[in-house]
């Protein structure tokens, strides 16, 4: 007998698992040596052209959300938990780093292998590729204490749950300016500035790569977020594989299944919370250095809605779909509505502020793709083969014609 080679296990399958990843990685790589080495030697109208519709700055702050969507999806679309208070984690992620790399706790004066910049040595300056696993590490036990209470919820009380402490952390932090007498997280002002991204090593190997990344490199900074995103994209894959992803996966489909199968659901619910808090994390201190501070009004609940957005519309379940999903509609948010309101203002001559209406925007598109594609952008196999099967009246129907056809 012939064995399939597009079967789950397939050749042809393990193929397309393993140039996606080398795609992004060259993509990664195309963009930053364009931007780095080629822009600056092309015409003008062309350098304006991507500095106002692909501006890197921009681009950096796509990754990150990406980076954030991926880490959502392993709650949403891998364990099939409604969250809707991931910002917490992301706000959890941005006040550890605030506190572990800026000059905010003058009373101390730690060091450790920190970029502290000069006339700012007071404080607590730890060096970023420390800070990150500790941004991670605290938000996965953040990620497991929040998660605790939900592990018995199903459906519309998770939601409400998870969404309850979305808006409870960053009302911590929007009133911790004065805990008994302590200045915690400043209040509405937020900490600021952040320590910039040390290069140091791979300053002492190349010498024409800054030792420090400040505000405006944001050509190797985004070699730093795409890293990130790429350790987040990994961790997702390698999890999905495993014995803890289809784990996730039986809860998901099938939860009361599932635990009589022997899959131990307040575990590996909890692992779920963990592990995608953990990339919240990563990510959280990673906007934190590309914004150079942090501030409560950050971490609304309007951002969780707009990270389930790029899940769903992405293809819940599938970390690719999920990071063409974020990439797309944070450039949309970020760069493109704004510009495609440029151009319609000067070519019309009309006054809207188009980036008033991207509420708007993202409500209108959710509507289309319930409506005509369920499954998102590029949905996973099996969430595609659920979704697009057909009603049981449906079924009856074709039944019905099929016996007419036969007599």
């Amino acid at each position: 007998m012939a064995t399939s080679t597009t079967g789950r296990g397939g050749p042809t399958l393990q193929r397309r698992l393993r140039s996606l990843p080398v795609l992004f990685t060259i993509l990664v790589l195309v963009v930053f040596v364009f931007y780095q080495f080629v822009l600056g030697g092309l015409v003008q109208p062309v350098q304006d052209f991507f500095e106002s519709w692909l501006p890197l700055s921009g681009l950096n702050q796509c990754l990150i959300w990406a980076a954030l969507a991926v880490g959502l999806n392993i709650v949403v679309g891998y364990a099939g938990l409604l969250d809707l208070g991931y910002v917490a984690f992301w706000a959890i992620g941005g006040y550890v780093c605030a506190w572990l790399m800026s000059s905010f706790f003058s009373q101390w004066q730690v060091n450790i292998f920190g970029s502290a910049p000069p006339g700012q040595e007071a404080g607590i300056h730890i060096n970023f590729w420390l800070v990150l696993p500790i941004g991670a590490a605290v938000c996965a036990l953040a990620g497991a204490i929040i998660g605790a209470p939900t592990l018995r919820l199903k459906s519309d009380y998770l939601a409400l749950v998870t969404l309850g402490f979305g808006e409870i952390i960053p009302e911590v932090f929007r009133n911790g300016g004065d805990v008994n007498g302590f200045n915690l997280t400043n209040g509405v002002k937020g900490i600021d500035p952040i320590d910039p991204i040390p290069l140091g090593l791979i300053h002492a190997i190349l010498p024409r790569v800054p030792s420090t990344l400040g505000p405006f490199d944001n050509t190797y900074k985004f070699l730093v977020y795409a890293l990130l995103t790429g350790v987040a994209i990994f961790i997702s894959l390698r999890i999905r594989v495993g014995r803890l992803g289809r784990a996730w996966l039986a809860i998901r489909e099938d939860e009361l299944a599932a635990s009589m199968m022997g899959v131990p659901l307040m575990k590996t619910k909890l692992a779920a919370y963990a592990v995608g808090a953990a990339i919240g994390g990563l990510g959280g201190v990673a906007y934190a250095t590309l914004t150079g501070g942090v501030i409560p009004d950050s971490f609304q609940f309007a951002n969780s809605i707009i990270l389930l957005a790029m899940v769903v519309l992405g293809g819940m379940g599938n970390v690719w779909g999920v990071l063409v999903g974020a990439l797309v509609l944070e450039w949309i948010n970020s760069t493109g509505l704004a510009q495609l309101g440029n151009s319609i203002n000067t070519s019309f001559g009309t006054d809207i502020n188009f980036p008033s209406y991207n509420f708007l925007l993202f409500g209108v598109l959710l509507i289309v793709m319930m409506l005509f594609r369920r499954e998102g952008l590029l949905p996973e196999a099996r969430t595609r083969q659920i979704l697009q099967e057909p009603e049981r009246g449906e079924i009856e129907a074709v039944g019905a014609d099929l016996e007419g056809t036969t007599v």
